[in-house]
């Protein structure tokens, strides 16, 4: 696999985007078919517990009650899962499957009875992965992607408590609680924490260093990688 670094910026911004942008105008096109041809997909929503409404886990993101709903959720899918495949370009679409189809099965099996549609759920579900992943892996970079998403999304906390009649605040918890998931299960995997190594010049007229302590201004986080480096040197 190429590495990140190789990929010129233009290259990774505008594969970034294709997939996201080509998911809206899906969203619009669904709902457009709904307003020419004066019907209603609504029962394609999840309906929890039904075996008929099971097939919402997959269909439901693309149902919108009306422009208002697809223009609330149009822009932060967009934004979101953009930088999601930016800056977590190796793992960005197991993170979609995974808040996908675990935010529709737990609507499905715990939700009230009532069709639940919308892309919310997802929306919350890559705000609060690409939320924790950053405060996981301590990058620098994510960590300020992570503020930046607090700041432009952090109101949204209150969508997961049941306190607006209509919405579907189990999609938003469900979706969030999805995104935290994801966090945790592939810290391992994508962008990490940067691990510096270090040159330092060895003092010709200090033979009697037998390479196993670091001098005291090496930083307490690298000092096992300067010992391992002496020991394989010597």
């Amino acid at each position: 696999m190429i590495d990140d670094d190789q990929i010129p910026e233009s290259i990774k911004l505008r594969y970034s985007l294709y997939i996201p942008l080509l998911f809206a105008v899906v969203l619009w096109l669904v709902k457009l078919a709904e307003y020419v041809f004066g019907f209603s997909l609504t029962f394609l929503g999840i309906y929890p517990r039904q075996w008929f409404g099971l097939v919402g886990v997959i269909t439901s993101p693309f149902i919108h009650s009306g422009f208002d709903h697809l223009i609330s959720n149009t822009f932060p899918i967009v934004i979101l899962w953009a930088g999601t495949l930016y800056f977590y370009r190796t793992i960005a679409y197991k993170v979609f499957f995974w808040v996908y189809l675990i935010n529709g099965l737990g609507v499905w099996l715990f939700a009230r009875s009532s069709f639940h549609i919308g892309a919310s759920g997802l929306i919350y579900g890559l705000v609060c992965f690409v939320f924790f992943s950053g405060i996981i892996r301590q990058s620098t970079r994510l960590l300020a992607l992570s503020l930046l998403v607090t700041f432009f999304y952090g109101g949204m906390i209150w969508g997961i408590f049941p306190l607006e009649a209509g919405v579907s605040w189990e999609s938003h918890l469900f979706g969030a609680l999805a995104g935290f998931f994801c966090a945790l299960w592939f810290r391992h995997e994508g962008p990490q924490r940067p691990v510096y190594d270090i040159e330092l010049e060895e003092d010709p007229e200090d033979d009697d260093d037998d390479g196993m302590t670091p001098p005291p201004h090496i930083p307490p986080e690298i000092r096992y990688i300067y010992r391992q480096k002496r020991q394989r040197d010597s």
